[in-house]
């Protein structure tokens, strides 16, 4: 047989390059990006995920070139963390542009090294520099998974234009409860989704949450966006399962073998914080409540309004009981203490739930009370009484500068909450923002509870012919822009939709 000369150099070329391929299938993969997060002035967290066994390396530099790269104690990424690995960075300089670089290498071949991953966040500054920041809530709802049809998670690729010093997402960082499946059927049309092991039933093994995370991962937006935008997190229901509180009861729930909440709950905070760069916090690795400071003008408080609530009922206790409290006493003294020692500008709080919206544990039947208010329009009864007894600490300790950031509702809006309109009047007047879904069924809107007050100053939600759980497809996905100034201090807020459109804006004055 006559063997052309191209033919053989192809030959030979393939045979040359078998090793070569064979190699590069024996490197560990860095399987779904990477993460930052926390990130305050000197320090912040990284993460990244492995396909095997590995040990995470990580070089970190003020400058993309990596001239000046330093190299930081290796991490492991063992199959107790599902490959997952993440390390608190310190000692960075203040207010700079941090550069890190990740490797894995194979704990089995020292040969094998995956291809690394760059990514970049910027420190809190020590000094008066004007702050952005963009929040949301909401990823991946009512079975809205990835839709290549329609531009994947899109929402990530909107805030990322803006190039924001961190996303502060409002909770619901994944619907463990809601099935992802190849297909919905919705009154706007086909929407069609990716899918992956695992994802189309309810979660309730630890492979299965920590799947969800993985899931959202997938996404071109979402993987984009972390590679350049910190994230401050935190966790609302749907992490574990709609409405969870410890009272929940899933006998009745054909969805689920596992009927333990606790074991559910326990099981859904590992996957939390195995795959989302949220700091482990000494003494309790599964707290989500605390504080990041972020430069003289900021300080941003997060809450854990799941952990630590009642069973989730009628709420109207005229006395703060274990079962009437929703933030738990350890936690509001924490945030009492932490709210009173803040030098920032600007203190907000980010809640999972909003205040004065009304949310039913059973919509149907518009009873139960799954958020904060009651919707008996009254004194603070129940769940209320906590957040009455910390408004009244406000005030009295002459606390300024107080903004409220939630989500939870799937639509965007403002609220302010004044004294000479509520039934409880022992507060400073004060703005709630709600924003989201990211990428989740839209929602609304809500009927506000007199409480304390709120005034709905702007709102966008399904208008009433259009129905509810409306797809990302019709662009009703929304955050917010907050803009604090350098110079007069000023607080911008903005809600936007994914289409980039400004709904509204208002500029807020600080107090002394």
């Amino acid at each position: 047989m006559i063997v052309s000369r191209r033919r053989l150099l192809a030959t030979a070329a393939g045979m040359l390059a078998m090793p070569a391929l064979s190699r590069a299938a024996s490197r560990p993969v860095i399987s779904h990006g990477v993460q930052s997060g926390d990130v305050d002035q000197t320090s912040g967290i990284v993460w990244a995920r492995s396909d095997r066994p590995a040990r995470l390396h990580i070089e970190i530099a003020t400058t993309e070139s990596f001239a000046d790269a330093r190299k930081l104690k290796p991490v492991t990424a063992l199959p107790g963390n599902d490959l997952a690995a993440k390390r608190l960075v310190i000692g960075l300089p203040p207010d700079q542009t941090i550069f890190y670089r990740l490797r894995f290498t194979d704990l089995s071949d020292v040969n094998g090294v995956s291809e690394p991953v760059i990514g970049r966040f910027r420190t809190a500054p020590a000094n008066q520099r004007g702050v952005r920041f963009v929040w949301s809530a909401d990823t991946a709802g009512q079975g809205f998974g990835i839709n290549p049809d329609d531009g994947g998670m899109k929402t990530y690729a909107t805030m990322a234009a803006h190039d924001p010093d961190f996303l502060l997402h409002s909770g619901d960082t994944i619907y463990a409860d809601g099935p992802i499946r190849p297909e919905i059927k919705t009154a706007n049309g086909l929407w069609k989704n990716i899918v992956a092991d695992g994802v189309d039933k309810v979660a309730e093994t630890l492979a299965e949450f920590r799947g969800r995370f993985k899931y959202n991962l997938l996404d071109d937006n979402l993987r984009a966006f972390n590679a350049n935008v910190p994230t401050f997190c935190q966790w609302d229901d749907h992490e574990v399962v709609d409405n969870w509180s410890w009272g929940k009861d899933l006998s009745a729930d054909d969805r689920y073998t596992e009927k333990s909440i606790e074991l559910l709950s326990e099981r859904a905070a590992r996957a939390f914080h195995e795959m989302m760069p949220i700091r482990h916090l000494p003494g309790d690795p599964l707290r989500v409540y605390r504080k990041i400071a972020y430069g003289p003008l900021l300080d941003v408080f997060f809450l854990d309004l799941r952990r630590y609530r009642g069973a989730n009922g009628a709420s109207l206790e005229t006395a703060m009981t274990p079962q009437s409290r929703i933030l738990g006493a350890r936690q509001l003294d924490w945030l009492r203490q932490a709210l009173a020692a803040s030098k920032a500008t600007w203190k907000v709080i980010a809640s999972d739930m909003p205040l004065g919206l009304i949310v039913w544990d059973d919509w149907k039947t518009k009873t139960g009370v799954e958020a904060i208010a009651n919707g008996d329009q009254g004194r603070p009864l129940g769940r209320e009484l906590e957040f009455a007894e910390l408004l009244r600490f406000i005030k009295q300790s002459q606390i300024g500068n107080v903004v409220w950031l939630t989500g939870d509702v799937h639509y965007t809006a403002a609220h302010l909450y004044s004294p000479d309109k509520a039934q409880f009047q022992e507060f400073e007047p004060f703005w709630e923002f709600v924003s989201g879904p990211l990428h989740a069924g839209t929602f609304g809107p809500n009927a506000l509870d007199m409480t304390f007050g709120p005034e709905v100053k702007f709102m966008k939600a399904p208008a009433a012919a259009q129905g509810q759980n409306l797809p990302p497809s019709l662009g009703l996905q929304f955050f917010g822009i907050v803009d604090i100034d350098n110079t007069s201090r000023q607080m911008t807020v903005r809600l936007m939709d994914r289409g980039n459109q400004e709904l509204y804006k208002i500029t807020l004055d600080p107090k002394e």
